[in-house]
């Protein structure tokens, strides 16, 4: 394995830039925040809004496409937002952005019924789906210097793994003391609380990113008339053509373990033995606890990565160090947790949240350095949106219609099944494509 053997230390931070690092850490973390609120509250909101038993075909029918339409609507506007984010600004669109995310959370919280539950989330997921492209190129462009640049997105992105933490641990608190709440349309649903809860922390970001200032190589080259508009069309030019098709790919096969995988977690652990005795208040309990796990193992990997980052100097082997593993482990872990039970699921899925989800921060620190100035965030919201947000969450649906052709005897133990078989695949494509993945030509940001 090839390491950098220049250790020359970067210039410290400047107080502006130390506060562009807290805006951003914070950013990251309540875009997790939003998303990673919908496969805890899922099954209960569904149950209440349909009217049936959480572990119900019903249900079941419902979840692939509250996972995947929201998805391709914030796919199809994320890559507007991209487009807007080279041609008006990465600031003015950051902006929008969480202001819509925010308030369509709330709403959601309100929603009469599945279909509006459904406009809702998709609103939420256009506004993270946007400032998660804008954000990362506004950081990539504040600090020039290549190391500092490689750690700073790398540690910032990590603090998407807080906000995982952080609604977890919402969650089970408004699952414990829910009845204390006032009311919201009758009566005390936890599901609805934490939905709201999403307009909380989209507050002070509101509040704190106007102010601050816009990227100067945008901004440079908007005031001398030299900056290129953006163009979808220049993504498969000859010299971006390989590293736009591949990432895309890529990008898609993280999603598709994220979406088949992963996050059908929550609806796995109620059929576990062990789990399925208890209360419906101690089965919530306890999906939030094993999501802790999931979130604990992804801030463990997005740290590693943003260490590695500035280390490891080859792309694909950085990329190799999470993908081997998490190829093993999957198959493993969702095969093998019906039988063994709930501390099967809680190590598993820590070990294979690490794997995956640092996978999401290497894009992060990998994307803005493929693409010049007035195609950075064009670039970065095709490969994050085409390929992980309308292709890879696809793969929500796939796994719950695999269900009916799964053996075993219950719904929680099919999806298993189900989801090991969609997230070892997505794996395996993903380490295939990764031998054909382009290696940056240069440290510094291309202009």
């Amino acid at each position: 394995m090839t390491f950098d053997s220049d250790r020359s230390t970067p210039p410290a931070l400047t107080p502006v830039q130390w506060l562009i690092c807290f805006v951003a850490a914070m950013g990251f973390a309540f875009d997790s925040y939003e998303l990673l609120m919908l496969p805890l509250i899922i099954r209960p909101a569904l149950a209440d809004l349909l009217g049936v038993a959480p572990n119900s075909l019903e249900v079941n029918a419902w979840v692939g496409t509250m996972l995947y339409v929201p998805a391709v609507a914030g796919g199809i506007f994320g890559l507007l937002g991209g487009y807007l984010t080279d041609l008006l600004g990465r600031r003015r669109v950051l902006v929008w952005s969480i202001l819509l995310y925010g308030f369509s959370a709330m709403a959601a919280g309100y929603a009469t019924s599945v279909q509006w539950l459904l406009i809702f989330r998709c609103a939420t997921f256009v506004g993270v789906c946007v400032e998660f492209v804008a954000a990362v190129a506004w950081l990539a462009e504040m600090f020039p210097e290549p190391k500092q640049r490689e750690r700073v997105i790398g540690y910032t992105q990590a603090f998407g793994s807080i906000g995982g933490l952080m609604v977890t641990g919402v969650y089970f608190l408004l699952v414990t003391y829910a009845d204390s709440l006032p009311e919201v349309l009758g009566g005390h649903a936890a599901w609805r609380y934490t939905l709201i809860s999403g307009l909380i922390p989209a507050i002070p970001l509101m509040i704190i990113r106007p102010f601050l200032p816009e990227s100067p190589t945008w901004r440079a080259k908007k005031l001398a008339g030299t900056l290129k508009r953006p163009s979808f069309a220049a993504l498969f030019a000859p010299e971006f053509r390989r590293t736009t098709i591949v990432t895309t790919i890529m990008m898609a096969c993280a999603y598709a373990a994220a979406f088949g995988a992963i996050q059908q977690m929550p609806r796995i652990v109620p059929g576990l033995e062990g789990v399925a005795e208890l209360s419906q208040t101690a089965q919530e309990q306890t999906i939030s606890a094993v999501q802790s796990f999931q979130e604990i193992g992804g801030l463990a990997g997005r740290l590693a990565l943003a260490f590695l980052a500035a280390v490891i100097i080859s792309r694909r082997k950085l990329l190799w160090v999470f993908q081997v593993p998490g190829l093993i482990l999957l198959p493993i872990v969702y095969i093998l947790a019906p039988t063994i039970g709930l501390p099967l699921a809680q190590w598993g899925i820590l070990f294979i949240g690490m794997a995956t989800i640092a996978q999401f921060s290497f894009w992060g620190n990998y994307l803005p350095r493929v693409y010049p100035t007035h195609l950075r965030g064009t670039g970065e919201s095709f490969a994050a949106n085409v390929g992980g947000r309308m292709i890879g969450t696809m793969a929500a649906l796939v796994t719950v219609q695999l269900v009916a052709f799964m053996p075993g005897t219950t719904l929680p133990v099919r999806l298993s099944y189900a989801a090991a078989l969609v997230g070892t695949a997505a794996y395996a494509i993903g380490f295939a494509a990764s031998f054909w993945l382009p290696e940056p030509t240069q440290e510094d940001l291309p202009d």
